[in-house]
């Protein structure tokens, strides 16, 4: 296969894999750097970079976690309110390897619609990655990500974008 045939079956093949769809085996720290640093190649108007990264592994990870099934309690009406989409969260974030909070730091020098867009094509680019290293994974954008501000540490021109999950396929 050439070069060109390659990128286009991994381009052709990106989809999202869903936590249920990982297998245990850990994603290896070479791959996992890889993917979080293939986000840099993404094109930005003025090279703002506006994409912010946090992986998220282990007991970082289960803080994460409580703090997205929090959110959910405190944010779905009681009469939405389910548990097995509770328990699913839960279960989501578990059964991920690594989770990658996705925020955009908006700089001002560009409309905010650009640096949504280049943080978009970074994500894109991780997906890319992910697929050519049979990495599953997903950016989920759940309705309270914006109220991450403070579990994140965000500065005050900085929101939360979803999260990245991501586990070894199956």
């Amino acid at each position: 296969m050439t070069e060109a045939q390659t990128l286009r079956h991994i381009i052709s093949t990106r989809k999202s894999i869903f936590p249920p769809e990982y297998g245990d085996a850990p994603i290896a720290k070479e791959v996992l750097e890889e993917i979080i640093s293939s986000a840099d190649y993404a094109p930005n108007h003025k090279r703002t970079k506006p994409w912010r990264l946090k992986a998220h592994r282990g007991t970082d990870k289960a803080l994460l976690g409580e703090e997205l099934v929090r959110l959910y309690k405190e944010n779905v009406p009681a009469e939405n309110f389910s548990e097995r989409k509770m328990n699913e969260i839960a279960q989501k974030v578990a059964k991920s390897d690594t989770i990658v909070t996705i925020s955009i730091c908006f700089s001002g020098k560009v409309p905010e619609w650009e640096e949504i867009a280049a943080t978009a094509m970074a994500v894109q680019n991780m997906y890319l990655t992910c697929t050519a290293h049979g990495v599953g994974c997903y950016w989920g954008t759940p309705g309270f990500m914006f109220q991450m501000k403070d579990f994140l540490q965000l500065e005050e021109n900085e929101r939360c974008y979803g999260f990245f999950f991501m586990g070894m396929k199956k």
